[in-house]
Parts: structure tokens; C-alpha cells; sequence
């Protein structure tokens, strides 16, 4: 059986901030009637480009069964299922990986365990680095 990789999406990409800007203009725009034009319905459909731009922004991580997304406060990991952890670094009190299995403990005592059997090994490596990286740097 062929091991699955996760895509990682660290959250500082420019060409997703650009996109999400620019469809709040859109909105805004749309929204207001900034502009007159010829065809009332211009506005509305400026608008709708808008809001379909936040779909495409706020859907990709159901493009993917193995997604990462991350910033310097916390991390949404989703491996294997539709339903997807969202964890904050300053609230992790401990990683570590154990048999294939990552297991995060937060400081209230609550563990959180992702199974990585199906995963590739470089990118179980990478998710456990990117923890322990960005939770050693907010409890500093």
C-alpha cells in the first residue's frame, strides 16, 4: 500500500493574503455601489465574485484528506477524516510520536492523538517539527 502524503499549507503564502484581499474589495464594492454602471446588476455580480473568492479561500482544505494550515499561533490538522483538530502552540504542553501515532498533550491534560500509519514518514517528520518548532518558540 502506498503511504499518503499531507499537504502543508504554512498560512503566510502572499498569493492566498492577495486573493482574500482582494475579495473583501470586491465585496465592499459590490456592496456599496461604488461605481455606477451601465448595468445595475454589475454591482451585485462584483459582489458575487467577492464571495466566491472567500469559497475558494476558506474550501481548500477539503481539497486535500491529509491537510496541515498553520501561522505562528496555532495549527488545524486534519489526517484521515472530514472533521479536522485545531490546536493553539501556546496551549501544548507536550509531543511526541509513538509507534506511528503523534500524541500532543495540552496543558489542560487533554491528549489529542493522529494516527500516521498511513502517512509518509517525511511528512509525520515535518508535522512533528512544525509543533514542536512553533510551540517551543510561544512558551519561550
Amino acid at each position: 500500500m502506498e503511504k499518503k502524503k499531507i499537504h502543508f499549507d504554512n498560512m503566510k503564502s502572499w498569493i492566498w493574503i492577495f486573493i482574500l484581499f482582494l475579495s473583501l474589495i470586491f465585496i465592499l464594492v459590490g456592496f456599496f455601489e461604488l461605481f455606477e454602471f451601465e448595468n445595475p446588476k454589475l454591482n451585485k455580480r462584483i459582489s458575487a465574485i467577492g464571495f466566491f473568492l472567500q469559497v475558494i479561500y476558506f474550501s481548500k482544505m477539503f481539497w486535500y484528506k491529509n491537510y496541515v494550515q498553520w501561522n505562528k499561533k496555532g495549527v488545524i490538522i486534519r489526517i484521515n477524516s472530514w472533521a479536522s483538530k485545531s490546536l493553539n502552540f501556546n496551549q501544548i504542553k507536550k509531543t511526541e510520536m509513538v509507534e506511528k501515532k503523534l500524541i500532543i498533550t495540552k496543558d489542560s491534560g487533554i491528549t489529542v492523538t493522529f494516527d500516521l500509519n498511513e502517512i509518509k514518514e517525511a511528512d509525520s517528520q515535518k508535522l512533528n517539527e512544525i509543533i514542536v518548532k512553533n510551540t517551543i518558540a510561544n512558551n519561550v
